[in-house]
């Protein structure tokens, strides 16, 4: 047993993750935003954000070893709240309340993810 069975978050992944999100978030967005006009966002930003949220936190999951369905879920869902702030036009603090949610999610799942398998 490990030191960590009765921790509840490994903050150092929470604060890993939240730093991987967060740049990769903000690269792929500048990225995008000088390869693309902005009418493609007006007309596509409902399926480009939500695809590119995707593929940074599975990213995020690939870098830091955690489960990529459980990461998936996360994000999915750290991203619910970030709607609503879309909704009231407040789409950048929406996104940096979604990186929260989404590194205490992977915090969670990093102390519960079962430690790499040694041979049989």
């Amino acid at each position: 047993a490990s030191g960590r069975d009765n921790q509840a978050m490994d903050r150092g992944i929470t604060w890993r993750s939240a730093a991987l999100q967060a740049g990769s978030v903000a690269l792929i967005s500048v990225v995008l935003a000088i390869a693309l006009p902005h009418s493609f966002f007006e007309n596509w930003g409902w399926l480009s954000g939500p695809a590119a949220w995707a593929l940074c936190a599975l990213f995020t999951a690939r870098v830091l070893s955690l489960p990529t369905g459980l990461t998936l879920l996360g994000a999915g869902l750290a991203g619910i709240p970030s709607l609503l702030a879309v909704v009231v036009g407040l789409h950048w603090l929406g996104a940096l309340f979604a990186v929260g949610l989404f590194a205490l999610w992977c915090g969670a799942i990093a102390t519960r993810s079962l430690p790499d398998a040694e041979p049989a």
